[in-house]
């Protein structure tokens, strides 16, 4: 599987969440059977979304109408005071380590007197002025938590500056293995070898790598390794949570 290669012209259409499922459940019929899950069926494949949060404030984020800054003030007066609201914004902008959203929980913890409760208010107010001031970015929703995210009417621009997308293939290991992990989460390496019926190890960590998949490991048993997908294995499959996965008669 490589992240980097060119698309084919010859590619198929990208991997869907019913495909996943229907991987899943040829998995399982296999390894109650006795029987690898290998297959020869062709490489799926999909491309993954460019990012949506390479977006940057104006130069005078705090100008919007209502804001504590903009124009007007001496030399010495703060353009943009700090606030719980400018704060929150400026945890957007940053990010998250691993690229994942930023929950209120944790957002509520970095700022003084500020309840979790109390970050929907902020998000909605934050939106509120990047509307007026016609910014084009908004805070979006994902996985639990906020991202900084370039709206919809922007994407064409985003596309053409970062060129045409490449795409990523995943064989049909690969998109077994996935299978696996997505609705038995958390699994161990050893487990996903044992319902494949064949080593497993090294397409893990090539999903690993692709950030599709993530590794924790538990305090007391360091040694130990448990797999979970990834808030970018949601993105790519527009899942808001692991519960949006298909269901089948066939998955257990």
């Amino acid at each position: 599987m490589s992240a980097s290669g060119t698309p084919d012209p010859s590619d198929e259409s990208p991997v869907s969440l019913d495909a996943l499922a229907e991987a899943f459940a040829q998995v399982m019929g296999a390894s109650a059977g006795g029987t690898s899950a290998a297959s020869d069926a062709p490489a799926s494949a999909f491309g993954p979304a460019p990012s949506d949060t390479g977006a940057q404030p104006p130069e005078d984020p705090c100008g919007a109408p209502g804001s504590a800054g903009g124009a007007g003030g001496g030399p010495d007066d703060d353009p943009c005071e700090l606030s719980p609201l400018t704060i929150l914004e400026a945890m957007l902008f940053v990010g998250c380590p691993g690229d994942v959203p930023l929950a209120a929980q944790q957002a509520a913890e970095l700022m003084r007197g500020v309840e979790p409760s109390e970050i929907v208010d902020l998000v909605a107010e934050l939106n509120r002025r990047y509307a007026a001031g016609g910014c084009p970015y908004h805070v979006v929703t994902e996985g639990g938590g906020y991202r900084l995210a370039l709206r919809p009417e922007f994407f064409a621009l985003r596309d053409a500056f970062y060129g045409r997308t490449r795409e990523a293939r995943l064989s049909q290991a690969a998109v077994d293995v996935l299978a696996i992990v997505a609705y038995r989460q958390p699994i161990t390496a050893d487990e996903v070898t044992a319902l494949r019926g064949t080593p497993s190890g090294a397409i893990l960590n090539q999903l690993v790598r692709r950030r599709l998949l993530r590794i924790d490991r538990p305090a007391d048993r360091p040694r130990l390794a448990f797999y979970f997908t990834t808030e970018r294995f949601l993105r790519l499959f527009g899942l808001t949570s692991l519960a949006d996965l298909p269901q089948s008669e066939d998955v257990d």
